[in-house]
């Protein structure tokens, strides 16, 4: 039985995209309320379950339709268990990616799936971890001038021109571009939202 009718609680482009490439039928309606700082000490993957559920229960809140699956989510990047967020300029941005480069990090996603008359509120994160090519500073400096860096949580994309400083990763690829998608699709089969074959 196909999923039902979903709501992704986020405007991410390349969350609607996933699910587009995936042919689900669901409709966008992100969350208007500011999302939720991290707190002193909070583990990453804590804080990204939180700032998912937060997106999932203001917007199922504003829909005020108890028969729809929510779907939201928040990515971070993760080095030495600190959250490095979007860069704020391109010295911020190179920043960042200096301290990437040639080494690992974790991408976690928190994914929160919300249904009204269902009572469900199911929270779960997942996890990869990717390991960055020893960049120059000029090569850091050429790939901020693309501007691509500026709206990406750890300054870089890996569907996009990042793609070049990924030597590896270990874990789920879409779950680095912002939607682990075999992840999502169990959680949603398991709380009986239907199945995707």
């Amino acid at each position: 039985m196909p999923i039902d009718r979903m709501i992704l609680a986020s405007s991410s482009p390349r969350r609607i995209e996933l699910l587009q490439q995936m042919g689900l039928s669901f409709e966008v309606y992100p969350s208007n309320t500011p999302e939720p700082m991290p707190k002193q000490g909070e583990d990453p993957a804590a804080y990204v379950q939180r700032a998912s559920a937060h997106k999932a229960a203001s917007v199922l809140e504003a829909l005020q339709d108890p028969e729809v699956w929510i779907l939201a989510a928040d990515t971070v990047v993760v080095q030495d268990q600190k959250i490095l967020g979007k860069p704020t300029d391109k010295d911020d941005a190179l920043r960042i990616l200096k301290q990437l480069s040639g080494r690992d990090h974790e991408v976690i996603t928190g994914i929160a799936i919300y249904h009204g008359n269902k009572g469900i509120r199911d929270l779960s994160a997942e996890r990869t971890q990717v390991w960055f090519h020893a960049a120059t500073d000029a090569q850091l400096r050429g790939y901020i001038q693309t501007k691509e860096p500026m709206d990406k949580a750890g300054a870089y994309g890996i569907q996009g021109k990042g793609a070049w400083f990924i030597k590896r990763i270990d874990g789920c690829y879409f779950n680095v571009v912002g939607l682990p998608l075999h992840h999502m699709f169990q959680r949603l089969e398991t709380l009986g939202a239907g199945t995707y074959f």
